[in-house]
């Protein structure tokens, strides 16, 4: 099993249709224990839905907008197992007014709260879980390419390049100490995330016909395979990169599939 022994922390799990759920469900049936993230009213679904996982695993509270949240985190992955192996960061959001077109109308306020969640928080994460990775370590953070401008994505399209960049200088920084930090960019799939992206149809359309490999908007394990395996020791050399799950897509030019 790819992850026999490992201890990682999965922000995200929200329904049995996102990624991070797929990657939970995944990590442990290749030996992984587990320890999920969430707050406030999502705590409840979060909770639910864990229970459908092989093994049931805990629940700890964290708004990674929050250094109290994180300073919690961190103490309470210390008392539990001292050490951890590996990180899944699956956090994105970004206020109605920055998504589905207006992107010149969209207020600083706005646009702060995006880079902040969806960006800034995966340097947050990974100063919680560094200090405990002290045998070196993985931390994955899922993506959507952001080297081209998408319809509809706006804003949260400037903080996944964002997040782009944050990871690039956090493998830069960590890994002198085995730390690796890569992400994962997935394909459109139909998870509560894209349905919060206004025009999110128009990424459907196109992606089935391009991908030479095909792309199937309702299975997310292939993405959590990759995920998967950057958090296993198969990689072991492998950090500031950006490894596609998409079929194909981002490779082929239009009309070239």
């Amino acid at each position: 099993m790819l992850l026999h022994g490992k201890r990682l922390v999965i922000t995200g799990v929200l329904t049995d249709s996102s990624i991070a759920y797929a990657v939970a469900r995944v990590a442990q049936e290749e030996g992984a224990e587990l320890v999920l993230t969430s707050f406030g009213r999502a705590r409840r679904i979060t909770e639910r839905v864990a229970k459908r996982l092989p093994n049931p695993p805990d629940i700890v509270e964290l708004d990674v907008t929050s250094e109290a949240d994180l300073a919690t985190l961190t103490e309470d992955l210390r008392r539990r197992w001292g050490t951890v192996d590996g990180v899944l960061h699956s956090v994105g959001f970004a206020p109605e007014s920055c998504l589905g077109g207006g992107f010149l109308d969209a207020a600083w306020d706005d646009v702060g709260v995006a880079l902040h969640v969806s960006a800034y928080s995966l340097a947050s994460l990974a100063r919680a879980v560094a200090p405990l990775m002290t045998g070196g370590g993985s931390i994955v953070g899922l993506d959507f390419d952001a080297r081209q401008a998408w319809p509809a994505y706006d804003w949260m399209g400037v903080a996944k390049a964002a997040l782009e960049s944050t990871s690039r200088y956090l493998a830069r920084d960590l890994g002198g100490q085995g730390v690796r930090v890569n992400l994962v960019c997935a394909g459109p799939l139909r998870t509560v995330a894209a349905r919060g992206v206004p025009g999110f149809d128009r990424f459907e359309d196109v992606w089935s016909q391009r991908a030479p490999l095909g792309w199937d908007l309702r299975d997310p394990e292939p993405v959590a395979k990759a995920c998967v395996a950057l958090l296993s020791d198969w990689f072991p050399a492998t950090t500031g990169e950006m490894v596609h799950v998409d079929g194909g897509f981002h490779a082929v030019a239009a009309g070239g599939g």
